[in-house]
């Protein structure tokens, strides 16, 4: 679907509105900015690829107008997310198409047209909208598809046989083939998103093998460098480097880092049915959240990606980074609901601010600003669509577990076989830029900011 010009300049001349104390005023603005994102997509249209975005098969974050393949599937759990919150299914058949078509022959998330530069982060990523259906009990695909539970529960099986005990004590190196650029780091995207991945499973099918197994990643990130406790703080950082034995972290701080361990904590705390340890690492990691990402230059309650922001050098994959931290803040607010009080006045004042950067649908990405900056595009909606979509969760939207109502069906033995090597004819060396972590080498010519970073620490 895409939107006309006429109707793109009337969307653009109007002004977003958005009233928090109205439901139905927040699930107009949240229906406006869906369906300015989904003017990027084209894959349902005659000739293209269901599922993916553009540049997806090239890969390139640093190229305007170019979305790498694991944008898309967080795009859409956007929407899974967008139907939960405001039950309207527009998108809900391209949703299943879409997410189905990738899934891989082996139901996996390792699809042939991804697998030559498969990052274990790109995997999850699609594996957690996956679970997003789960737990909102999205419409299954039916026929011969695998449900939404086996999937996520295929993409587990697979990464489980990457787990790295021969370097730096265990993780998971970023890359899957070891032919790639960036094999040689073991990043808190790979290991805080299998973190996530299986506590979540733990959570919704109460099998303990998914919980021992987060408990491993946790207890590996957590005496690694990729994070460190100062005080009441948790710094989560980006990568650290098995080239010397992962003795030093990269020092970068993004929202998707800690969005994705926060949440994992929350489902581990409410699957541990209120492990105090768990409340404290939740906690810690809050705090380390709103120290970060909300600073008081900016009213202490907006967000912000402190990296690249504030100098409008994001690459398309970091200005989606904040839709992820949205949605873990809003979801760890109903898992752990000693921190609602803390967390709910940042999605509000966020998502206001985030209005006030619209021109009808068509987003910025410096919400602070109280105006567009004339920025667009798939990462820019998709952080609009979930902060404000995030207002919109109460309590019964509770993530559902099998326990409780969630219908998919699951599939233990799910995924087929692991460690699969790609054809020749689907293998390249990738760069930097061809994943979300390629912030670690083109954001370290910005290191001046990574001085406010470590002034914070000491």
């Amino acid at each position: 679907m895409r939107l006309s010009p006429l109707l793109f300049v009337a969307s653009a001349m109007a002004t977003l509105d958005l009233d928090l104390s109205s439901r139905s005023s927040i699930a107009s603005a949240a229906s406006s900015v869906a369906y300015n994102m989904m003017t990027y997509y084209v894959g349902n249209q005659t000739g293209q690829v269901p599922g993916i975005l553009p540049g997806s098969l090239s890969c390139n974050p640093n190229v305007a107008g170019t979305y790498c393949w694991w944008e898309a599937g967080a795009m859409w759990g956007s929407l899974i997310n967008y139907w939960q919150y405001t039950d309207d299914s527009t998108y809900n058949s391209i949703v299943s198409e879409s997410i189905q078509f990738q899934r891989g022959p082996q139901n996996n998330f390792n699809p042939p047209n991804q697998s030559r530069s498969m990052g274990i982060d790109d995997q999850v990523f699609w594996a957690f909208s996956a679970l997003d259906a789960v737990e909102s009990n999205f419409p299954e695909a039916g026929g011969d598809n695998p449900s939404w539970l086996a999937l996520a529960q295929g993409v587990f099986n697979f990464q489980t046989a990457y787990w790295d005990s021969a370097t730096c004590g265990g993780g998971f190196r970023w890359q899957v083939y070891s032919f790639n650029s960036g094999y040689n780091l073991k990043t808190m995207g790979a290991n805080g998103g299998n973190f996530q991945l299986s506590a979540r499973l733990a959570y919704v099918t109460g099998n303990s093998t998914y919980g021992n197994w987060a408990n491993q990643v946790w207890d590996w990130m957590y005496s690694s460098q990729l994070m460190t406790l100062s005080g009441d703080d948790l710094y989560i950082w980006d990568s650290t480097d098995t080239a010397n034995d992962c003795t030093n972290a990269d020092n970068l701080v993004w929202t998707y880092n800690y969005g994705t361990v926060l949440s994992g904590a929350a489902y581990m705390y409410n699957y541990t049915n209120g492990s105090s340890v768990w409340e404290t690492r939740v906690q810690q990691i809050l705090a380390t959240t709103f120290l970060l990402f909300f600073p008081s230059d900016y009213g202490g309650n907006i967000m912000i990606e402190m990296e690249c922001e504030p100098k409008l050098i994001c690459n398309q994959d970091q200005k989606s980074f904040k839709a992820y931290l949205a949605r873990s803040l809003a979801i760890t607010a109903l898992l752990v609901p000693s921190t609602a009080a803390q967390i709910t006045p940042k999605l509000q004042a966020t998502a206001q601010a985030a209005a006030e950067s619209c021109n009808g649908g068509v987003c910025g990405e410096q919400w602070y600003l109280a105006s567009y900056d004339s920025t667009t595009g798939v990462g820019e909606e998709m952080a609009a669509l979930s902060i404000i979509g995030a207002n919109l969760m109460d309590s019964s939207m509770i993530p559902l577990k099998l326990s409780t109502g969630a219908t998919s069906t699951p599939d233990p033995n799910a995924g087929g076989t692991t460690g699969t090597t790609p054809s020749t004819a689907f293998t390249k060396t990738i760069t930097t830029g061809d994943r979300a972590g390629a912030a670690i080498l083109t954001i370290l010519g910005s290191a001046f900011i990574l001085g406010g970073v470590w002034w914070l620490i000491i």
